[in-house]
Parts: structure tokens; sequence; C-alpha cells
């Protein structure tokens, strides 16, 4: 399904949850979103929470665009930007196009490894700083959202010390591209 800007001129945690199911790919490269973490600008686990800096500048920018940064020195993760202060953190994707591609990139075959994770993402992707700030709706991305909801699961984010308490971490039920499994109920709605 077609999007425009106002699909994430919403609260953040809406957005991750209806981001499950969605076709993403980067230069023709990617697949299937089944895992996301929304953040929010009171939120102290946010890369927001004190406030706009050179890092975080495309965080306070419009929505629809990406934010990038680089986690541990090591892997660049992809955002979408929601309202101001706000985004998803894209933290797996079912691999579907470009798999070779990918492989090359992480070296590594198991396709399960792939994009199970965002340093992964990012990495399977090629995503660098140079993304940074730009609009989803251009080139080199394509987002197409599903048509129907999936069955989501949902639960506490992970990978962060401060905030852990908060059920924003939504991924597609069952998912073997999962970077961690969820406990085992369903989230109809997001929480």
């Amino acid at each position: 399904m077609d999007w425009d800007e106002s699909f994430f001129s919403r609260d953040a945690v809406a957005v991750a949850a209806d981001l499950i199911g969605a076709e993403f790919t980067v230069a023709g490269v990617g697949g299937s979103i089944v895992e996301t973490e929304a953040y929010l600008p009171d939120d102290a686990a946010s890369h927001s929470f004190a406030g706009a800096t050179n890092r975080n500048r495309a965080m306070f920018g419009p929505p629809a665009h990406v934010y990038v940064y680089l986690s541990y020195g090591l892997h660049w993760c992809l955002n979408f930007v929601c309202l101001p202060g706000s985004a998803v953190l894209i933290r797996a994707i079912e691999p579907r196009w470009g798999i070779g591609t990918m492989r090359e990139r992480r070296g590594v075959s198991r396709e399960r490894l792939l994009c199970s994770g965002p340093g992964r993402v990012g990495q399977a992707l090629a995503i660098h700083k140079e993304h940074d700030g730009l609009p989803l709706g251009k080139e080199p991305f394509q987002l197409r959202l599903p048509m129907e909801r999936p069955s989501l699961a949902a639960g506490t984010r992970i990978g962060i010390s401060k905030a852990v308490e908060h059920p924003w971490r939504f991924g597609l039920m069952n998912s073997p591209h999962l970077s961690r499994k969820f406990p085992t109920h369903a989230a109809d709605e997001p929480q």
C-alpha cells in the first residue's frame, strides 16, 4: 500500500506497530520489516531526550525521513523519523530482494543472520551516515506498507539500559528473522 508523510506524522509507537510487514528496500536490496522499536522525545532511552544535537538533527526534522547513527562505533543503525524528536528503529528485516548482495556485505550465508538485528540491517542494506536526513519517499529508498496488519508480538525494548519497561518493541509473530524472540502473547493494538 502506498503512503504519504501523514503516516509518519503520528506517535512513533503506533508507527512502529504499523510498519511490521512493510516492504522496504535500499537501491533494490531489502525485504519485509519484521521487528521495530519506538523512541519518543520524553523517553530517557531516546537519542532525542537531551534535545537536538548535530548527531540527532534528523530526529528533529520532518517526518518520513531517515535518521542514521553509529552504534558502539561499529554499526550504522536505520531509523524512520516520526513526530519531532521521535523515531522508529528498524531492528530486523526478512530478506527478500538482493539476498546475494546482502550475503556479500555481511560475509555470512545463513539467511537468518543477514538482517536479524539493527547492525545487521545497516550492514546488509549498506546504510551509512550519508543516508542520514534523506527522505524515505525518494531513491534509494522504497517503502510499501502492508495491505492489512499481520499478527504482532510486542514486548519491552532490548539493548538499552534506560526506560527498559516500555513495551515499544514490535515484531511479526513467530518470524524466524527476529533479532530476539518475544514473549508468547500477541499484541492486537500498540500499548
